[in-house]
């Protein structure tokens, strides 16, 4: 990223010289950000990784913002770096500290959201707004120091031009800007006669946007192939440790066929889903690396399909893969996590039929590849009844003869013992060929009061019976964990709103539900990005109705970032994302990143007009003075996310979602806010000095004296014509 963003600055620079202070800039914000990471300790995690890949890509603005400031001096005539830095800054510091206050303010509020997704922004957040911060001032104070001290112009002491390889290369490149520069110009009067063309563009980016928004696959975090898939598998109730082992082996043999599969662990007598139980187990697939299964057939989707395929024919045993999460505690797997509830307390049997006919609904759904639980109430039981009275006659009590039983048949933990350094528990419990059947009883004892052993048959009756294996609550409600994973083709957030519907359709009176793990944090934060975008506006317009002593002109900065954040949303389409925490983050950075862009270009247009330049001429002059800066740093954050559009590997969704939706939204943004911002400037500065007419005040700066010489000369060429 460092790479691609120093030679898109070396290419608009066209000097070593000048490239040398972005790099600086970037080195002493990186620095500073990890400082700021150990204090606060944050970790490195992917969160703070994107951080710090977005931050070589945003603080390298504010340095450009110096350089080419101190190069357009040298333009104008300037012969000493010195005098050139000062002049810059004075021209440039409100509005390199307007533009980073504003984007720091669209990152600190977001921080202090709670939940997951308040985790997410407070790191990501955080670490962006130190970096801008840290920028900000390395640009007020470092880079033109540098600048005064490195730059030179780009002439000889006697007048004339240099001729070498940096020289040449720079008369090129400007002769081509300037073309664009001029084709530049005249779109923008063509913006601004017809005025129609602006307003009807930000109309079409709102109703796209919204369009977008609305329909948008959603979830909370991307599924990523982290290289291993768990099975959990699930055979009939009742069924011995034994059969369940079997089962699992003849599963394990036909896994091994698949090509993505380097190994297999296999675990009896554990569930993933439903935990211990002899009827329960799993499997945990380790698949090659990365580098071994490149294409699309080969990532974790494709090999999950591939399980089903080879399992689907074994009628024994029930097959759930699921790849883990990629928030730890937050469930076992990126499948949905639900809980059916009987909020009446009624019976178990009653609750499980209904519950299966809830499955059952949701199965048929097109958005839900399976919906899936462990829970039965067909475990084969004895029910256990003490004769209480006969124990009394014998001198025992029945915890006494419970207690035996539970430790012939059921395992009891009786001591310790020390060995190696370490310490062994003592487990008792009869043999299985001893406990197969209640005719067993007759040779299991309980010593009497006198001293004397009795059968456990004397004093217990056995009844066989069925139930649950376990009964659990979730919210005080009697409860059933339902597992249910989208099918292909679509998003968590679609999976939510099939199970709400199927819910409301299905469920008689007295049953409801309710999300667990990642799922219920997900369905906590859906909806909040409009609340997310409103307080992101609201601080930006404070700020700049401060800056601009003005609530009318601000809307200028405003009405330019829709069409950045309609671009993100139709790159998420064009590429197949999902809007999730990661493509949400990257659009509050877009705000604060197009919002910073616009400042530039209002904050030039207000110096100029203030200098006593006319409206439109004031406009027109500040979109050519900044199209190059502009284009630079968007250029720079651009390709600075090319690597993360690419990324492949544990987070590489996570890193799509992130690069894709900024780098839509800076292009398309970017090219809008270049031919928009000047009308809107117009528009609502004509409306501020409706208001309160402008105080104009002379300025000291060679460059806008210049400027305002050339926009009288063209205003009377034009008179005369």
């Amino acid at each position: 990223a460092i790479i691609l963003v120093i030679l898109v600055v070396y290419v608009f620079l066209q000097d070593f010289r000048s490239t040398l202070i972005p790099l600086v800039g970037i080195v002493v914000s990186l620095v500073g950000t990890f400082a700021f990471m150990a204090i606060a300790g944050f970790s490195i995690n992917l969160l703070t990784l994107f951080a710090l890949v977005l931050v070589i890509g945003t603080v390298v603005d504010d340095a450009i913002i110096v350089v080419e400031a101190v190069q357009a001096r040298f333009d104008v005539g300037y012969r000493s770096s010195y005098m050139a830095s000062i002049d810059a800054m004075k021209g440039i510091s409100n509005a390199v500290i307007t533009s980073s206050l504003v984007f720091m303010a669209v990152f600190i509020p977001v921080s202090f959201m709670g939940g997951t997704s308040g985790t997410f922004y407070t790191q990501f957040g955080l670490t962006m707004a130190v970096a801008v911060g840290i920028s900000a001032i390395n640009a007020l104070t470092l880079s033109p120091a540098l600048c005064a001290l490195l730059l030179k112009p780009y002439i000889n002491e006697d007048g004339t031009q240099k001729n070498n390889f940096a020289a040449r290369f720079r008369k090129s490149f400007n002769s081509a800007f300037d073309v664009m520069v001029d084709k530049y110009k005249t779109i923008v009067l063509l913006f601004i006669k017809r005025r129609w063309l602006t307003w009807s563009l930000l109309a079409c980016s709102v109703v796209l946007l919204v369009f977008l928004m609305n329909t948008t696959k959603t979830s909370l975090v991307p599924d990523e192939d982290q290289g291993v898939i768990f099975v959990n598998v699930s055979t009939a109730a009742g069924s011995s440790l034994t059969t369940t082992d079997e089962v699992m082996e003849r599963i394990e043999k036909r896994l091994m066929a698949i090509p993505q599969l380097k190994h297999v662990q296999k675990v009896a007598g554990y569930g993933l889903l439903a935990g211990q139980g002899s009827s329960f187990g799993m499997l945990i697939l380790k698949l090659k690396p990365w580098d071994e299964r490149p294409d699309d057939a080969d990532n974790v989707q494709s090999v999950i399909g591939q399980v089903y395929a080879l399992t689907a024919d074994i009628k024994d045993a029930s097959v759930f893969a699921i790849s883990p999460g990629m928030i730890p505690g937050y469930g076992m797997g990126n499948a949905l996590e639900l809980h059916m509830q009987d909020k009446m307390g009624g019976d178990i049997n009653e609750f499980f039929t209904t519950t299966q006919q809830y499955l059952g609904a949701l199965n048929q759904r097109p958005e839900i590849a399976m919906a899936y639980s462990t829970f039965d109430v067909r475990y084969p039981q004895w029910t256990v009844e003490v004769d209480a009275a006969k124990c009394k006659r014998a001198g025992i009590t029945p915890d006494a003869v419970l207690s035996t039983l539970s430790g012939y048949y059921g395992g009891q933990y009786v001591s310790n013992f020390n060995r190696f350094s370490k310490v062994y528990r003592v487990m008792i419990q009869a043999d299985p060929m001893f406990r197969l059947d209640e005719t067993s009883l007759d040779n299991a004892f309980v010593r009497m009061s006198n001293g004397e052993m009795a059968p456990l048959s004397q004093f217990v009756t056995l009844t066989r019976s069925y139930g649950a294996e376990s009964l659990s609550r979730f919210n005080m409600y009697n409860s059933i964990a339902v597992n249910a994973m989208p099918a292909d083709g679509y998003s968590t957030g679609d999976a939510i709103k099939a199970v709400q519907e199927t819910a409301e359709q299905s469920l008689p009176k007295g049953y409801g539900y309710d999300y667990g793990g990642i799922t219920r944090e997900e369905n906590q934060q859906s909806g909040t990005t409009m609340i997310i975008f409103g307080i992101c506006f609201l601080m930006i317009y404070l700020i700049l109705s401060a800056l601009y002593e003005s609530f009318i002109i601000p809307f200028a900065v405003l009405l330019s970032v829709p069409c950045g954040l309609m671009g993100s949303f139709l790159f998420a389409r064009i590429f197949g994302l999902e809007n999730n925490i990661y493509l949400q983050t990257g659009l509050i950075m877009l705000i604060g990143l197009l919002a910073k862009t616009a400042i530039l270009l209002t904050e030039y247009a207000a110096e100029r007009r203030k200098a006593g330049m006319g409206l439109i001429a004031s406009a027109v002059s500040a979109a050519k003075a900044r199209l190059r800066p502009i284009l630079m740093t968007a250029l720079t954050m651009i390709f600075g996310l090319f690597p993360l559009m690419m990324s492949s590997g544990v987070g590489a969704n996570g890193n799509r979602s992130l690069g894709t939706g900024v780098v839509g939204g800076m292009t398309i943004g970017t090219l809008a806010l270049l031919f928009i911002v000047p009308t809107l400037f117009i528009a609502f500065q004509w409306l501020q000095e409706r208001l309160r007419p402008v105080q104009s005040a002379p300025t000291h700066d060679w460059q806008i004296e210049e400027e305002i010489k050339v926009s009288e000369e063209e205003k009377s060429k034009a008179g005369k014509e």
